[in-house]
């Protein structure tokens, strides 16, 4: 017994000894070429890691969304394959490669078009063989989707075919006659709206053919022989959240409910409007979103009737042209707002004018910062030492806390010059009339004031050049469940406004009620030093 223990001992003690074999991370990316020639990352793109010789089965590792995963592997001899083809605009990629993984470092694997194993191949062909994987869906269908803004919604949309239809959900577009079409963060172009019906909750967009000439049609799984939809299906989704990175979520049919269905898929609520594929690559809904971000649809059924109405209405019309909107500037970086926030706090007073119809407020990046972080800063100018009274800037303030269905793009604090147009208080004539009628009996009441009038566009002039707004926003106020009114929130590239402005910068506003007759101001030069200001201290 005792030279047993000894024997175990001597062992234990011989394998303390060894030097440990730690594991070092194999970075791994994969990207294919598309056909204009820009690098493309492959998302969730599935690859088996051997070890050579094989002491076990093959590990499986997806690629993320930027196309790239990271392995933590034991110094040693490896083969990294792809365990099932991609195929993307006709060519089916594989890749396989056997490298070393040496002890003390981290180590680089590229995957690429050059050294992978090409085929040609048809994209109907593979996708009317079956199911198709998550990273080709992703990266044949992210470049139909586009993001859409109307006057009073951001929302999103699905390139149909290469006639320049686009289909989306009729919340998106609302009641607005053109939206913004925006394929990237650097190129945005007009829609025209041919048909939109709300019971269905189905539009459809026109744009110049020309835009989407290189890209694929959609298969609507309603003509296009796509299996019957089922509970419990597979589904997925391309996120348009982000402007330049389209993401894909996954997720399943919960319940299908005449019209409507029931998902669980997890999406941005500015994805409202992008269809939802089958695995085969098959539309066979339409998200709609909610607040709990739940993907709730409807089956693509609905948009039959709703897209003969555009193509019959198409057939009578002379196509859109390219008409090239203005984006939102590059930001600044992420800590600007923050470094000059504490000099413009010690002065939160808004920019503002009257007009005759209008309370008109300049909106900068910076004011807004500034008074979202107010608490967080101490100031001298009302209370030495303390934190500033805010009730000094009241009632102006208010024009910079409500945004209404816009308040989560003013929140992101983008780089923009925001005029918010405000149709002024008005008390109603009768009511004037027995308010004073009150007072002879001595009864003093307060002006029964509410909005009289709804905004309905401005114009803005540098010189005699009139500035094309970034987006022509209004702020949807409801009186009860059929009656509303609009303020407007238009938003300006603030370089519009620069020294190129050598004669007065002239704002035009214009009624519901007098669509015809605008409200003019010259805006004072000091207001608008001030607002250069602004921006000037975050470049």
């Amino acid at each position: 017994m005792i030279h047993r223990v000894l024997v175990v001992g001597l062992l234990c003690a011989w394998w303390a000894s060894l030097p440990a074999q730690e594991l070092h991370v194999l970075h791994i990316t994969i990207t294919v070429t598309d056909a204009d020639g820009r690098d493309r990352p492959v998302p969730r793109h599935a690859l088996l890691v051997s070890d050579n010789p094989p002491t076990g089965v093959p590990r499986r590792v997806v690629t993320s969304l930027e196309g790239t995963v990271n392995v933590r592997l034991r110094p040693g001899n490896y083969t990294i394959e792809s365990d099932e083809p991609l195929v993307y605009q006709g060519k089916s990629y594989q890749w396989r490669r056997i490298l070393d993984v040496p002890a003390g470092r981290d180590t680089t694997l590229a995957f690429n078009a050059a050294n992978a194993e090409v085929a040609e191949t048809t994209r109907s062909a593979t996708m009317a063989a079956g199911q198709s994987s998550p990273s080709e869906l992703l990266m044949t269908w992210q470049g139909n989707v586009v993001n859409l803004w109307s006057d009073t919604a951001r929302g999103a949309g699905f390139v149909l075919d290469r006639r320049g239809l686009i289909l989306t959900n009729a919340h998106v577009v609302g009641a607005s006659d053109t939206v913004e079409v925006q394929f990237t963060a650097t190129r945005k172009v007009a829609g025209r709206v041919l048909a939109a019906d709300r019971a269905k909750h189905v539009a459809v967009i026109w744009i110049d053919p020309s835009l989407v000439s290189a890209l694929p049609p959609a298969k609507l799984g309603y003509r296009d022989g796509a299996p019957a939809l089922v509970e419990e299906q597979e589904i997925f989704a391309v996120d348009a959240s982000l402007l330049d990175q389209k993401t894909l979520a996954s997720g399943r049919v919960v319940r299908i409910n005449g019209a409507a269905l029931e998902t669980d898929l997890r999406i941005d609520d500015h994805a409202t409007g992008v269809p939802i594929l089958a695995a085969s690559g098959a539309i066979i809904g339409i998200t709609s979103g909610d607040d709990r971000g739940q993907g709730d649809a409807v089956r693509i059924e609905q948009a039959a009737t709703v897209l003969a109405a555009a193509e019959e209405k198409m057939a009578a019309t002379a196509a859109p042209k390219t008409t090239a909107l203005p984006v939102e500037p590059r930001p600044p970086a992420t800590d600007a707002w923050k470094e000059a926030a504490p000099k413009r706090i010690a002065n939160l007073t808004p920019y503002q004018f009257s007009t005759s119809e209008f309370d008109v407020t300049f909106i900068t990046p910076l004011l807004n910062y500034a008074l979202h972080q107010r608490s967080d800063y101490t100031t001298g100018a009302s209370k030495p030492g303390g934190k500033q009274d805010l009730s000094d800037v009241d009632p102006s303030r208010r024009a910079l806390e409500d945004f209404g269905n816009w308040t989560d793009y003013v929140d992101a604090f983008p780089p923009v010059l925001i005029v918010r147009a405000t149709p002024k208080l008005k008390e109603k004539f009768w009511t004037t009339v027995g308010r004073m009628a009150a007072s002879t009996q001595g009864v003093a009441l307060p002006p029964f004031k509410k909005m009289q009038d709804s905004f309905a566009s401005m114009r803005l002039y540098c010189g005699q050049s009139e500035v094309t707004p970034i987006h022509p926003f209004r702020i949807e106020r409801r009186l009860d469940n059929d009656t509303g009114l609009f303020e407007g929130l238009y938003v300006f590239d603030p370089a519009s406004l620069g020294s190129q402005c050598r004669e007065a910068v002239k704002l035009v506003l214009f009624s519901e009620k007098s669509p015809a007759k605008g409200d003019e101001h010259v805006v004072d030069p000091k207001t608008l030093e001030l607002i250069a200001k602004d921006f000037a201290a975050v470049r």
